[in-house]
């Protein structure tokens, strides 16, 4: 049986934080609200780390990076998928 994914806003995610930081232990946090401990642990880093929730803004240079080069990789394959339709069309003229 699978779980359904929930969705927390940026409220409750540092409200648990807070929990944390002012002396709850994490695991009391997790039971009492039903959280992953991932999910716990991730926002926890996320806020000492950027202040902010949101993933984008918590990668690091090399993570956002290697997701720039990515897209260049994709943006170029499609160019070279286009120019080689475009010579075989040339190609039967």
């Amino acid at each position: 049986m699978s779980q359904e994914r929930r969705a927390f806003s940026r409220e409750f995610k540092q409200q648990m934080v807070d929990l944390v930081e002012n002396g709850k232990s994490k695991k009391e946090v997790i039971r009492e609200y039903n959280l992953g401990s991932s999910s716990l642990d991730r926002w926890i880093l996320q806020a000492n780390r950027s202040g902010s929730f949101i993933e984008k803004e918590n990668r690091t240079p090399e993570q956002q990076e290697l997701i720039d080069y990515k897209k260049r990789v994709k943006q170029l394959e499609m160019e070279v998928d286009i120019l080689k339709q475009a010579a075989l069309i040339m190609g039967r003229k």
